[in-house]
């Protein structure tokens, strides 16, 4: 255990670097609490750094706020760089921190092929970031980007698609209508559905995949002459 000095939950300065990588996790928590407490700018890469390797997910949470607290025209240009990092980690965990910083100058470093990412925790990290980040004007070309993987990975993977398209508001219309049209099934079911969570987000994912199966198989004709 790295020792405390005499204020309660504080690590001394030059211990916060081994307190980082220490092997208890409640430590390494500690140390990224005092480092955003601190809001000590010299930490930035070791905090970046650290990011990308963390196991714990508590922790991760802790050291993303810490670089919250520090000033964005340090850990914006930092964290842009970290977005090419080959560890699927690093590029997620980096995603994550940039949109809970919010800086929409970021919005750019968002690339392609982050949205498409072959990691699906990546690829959502980046739909969350590109949503919370897109600046006006660019949020139709966001949705048509989004659009284009409508029926990728399993239930969790969709859902995730979903809210960041429905958080994107009425602009995603016409890449869902475009979608609907698909000759492929579960492109088409989960087009309908988050069209269905468009117009009603109290809709749970899952029936709104039940009922846009549906009107596959019936056809809206059908399935609005069964209506009550």
């Amino acid at each position: 255990m790295v020792p405390i000095n005499s204020t309660p939950g504080r690590f001394p300065h030059p211990r916060l670097l081994d307190a980082l990588s220490a092997g208890n996790p409640s430590t390494r928590l500690q140390a990224a609490l005092a480092v955003g407490t601190d809001a000590d700018a010299d930490l930035v890469d070791a905090l970046v750094a650290r990011c990308a390797i963390e196991p714990d997910f508590f922790v991760r949470d802790m050291l993303t706020w810490a670089l919250t607290r520090l000033p964005p025209e340090l850990t914006v240009p930092r964290l842009r760089r970290e977005l090419r990092a080959e560890r699927t980690q690093a590029r997620s965990q980096t995603l994550h921190t940039l949109s809970k910083i919010g800086d929409r100058g970021a919005y750019p470093a968002i690339t392609r092929s982050l949205l498409h990412d072959a990691d699906d925790e990546v690829a959502r990290s980046a739909w969350r970031a590109a949503v919370v980040l897109v600046p006006d004007g660019e949020e139709e070309a966001l949705a048509a980007e989004l659009a284009a993987q409508l029926g990728r990975g399993d239930r969790n993977v969709q859902l995730s698609l979903s809210r960041a398209l429905v958080a994107l508001g009425d602009v995603i219309e016409p890449a869902l209508r475009a979608a609907t049209a698909s000759d492929d099934p579960t492109v088409n079911a989960h087009a309908r559905a988050t069209a269905l969570l468009l117009r009603d987000p109290d809709t749970g994912f899952d029936a709104a995949v039940d009922e846009a199966i549906r009107v596959r198989a019936l056809g809206p004709q059908r399935v609005e002459g069964t209506a009550c």
